[in-house]
């Protein structure tokens, strides 16, 4: 019974991991990741309240590409906590740290035209960081961060064309 009670013990950071990235190095790109993770849900969070809430000429449009969008960064959440796991570290927990929980305050005064340049700021401060951890990471040897951030960088950068094309004249 022994045997199965110590398979069941959590593991901790002492467990030693040779994945070919030190210690050092997946922890500070784990942090990067957790940084990332974090951005992700406020990003989501807010493309959904302001699928909910938006009004005007173009409702269909945005209403319609800020869904597709809100169920990519879902997905995008659960991508980026596995690898932060993969590392060897626990992925952040949220409550409270990092999440803008006003956002919907804003949004009920906010035009479509205001709410999607603002999702655009979200979504070029989340490209210049993903730019920076990802060749961070792969100068680190961690080719397989390097290429889920090439991922996310990808959605992000067809997301920022999605959305500037919306509201062009």
């Amino acid at each position: 019974m022994s045997d199965a009670a110590e398979v069941l013990k959590p593991k901790t950071h002492a467990d030693k991991m040779d994945i070919g990235i030190s210690d050092a190095h997946r922890r500070e790109i784990a942090a990067g990741l957790s940084e990332i993770l974090v951005d992700t849900y406020r990003l989501l969070i807010k493309t959904h309240i302001y699928h909910w809430n938006v009004v005007g000429p173009l409702f269909h449009s945005i209403h319609v590409l800020t869904e597709e969008q809100y169920n990519a960064l879902f997905e995008a959440t659960d991508i980026i906590a596995e690898r932060v796991r993969a590392l060897g570290h626990h992925a952040p927990i949220l409550a409270g740290k990092g999440v803008d929980t006003s956002i919907e305050l804003r949004a009920s005064g906010r035009s479509a035209l205001e709410m999607v340049q603002d999702l655009v700021e979200d979504h070029e401060e989340a490209v210049r960081k993903m730019r920076d951890i990802g060749a961070s990471a792969d100068e680190k040897g961690d080719m397989v961060t390097a290429d889920m951030l090439t991922e996310r960088l990808t959605f992000h950068e067809k997301a920022l064309w999605m959305l500037r094309s919306i509201i062009a004249d």
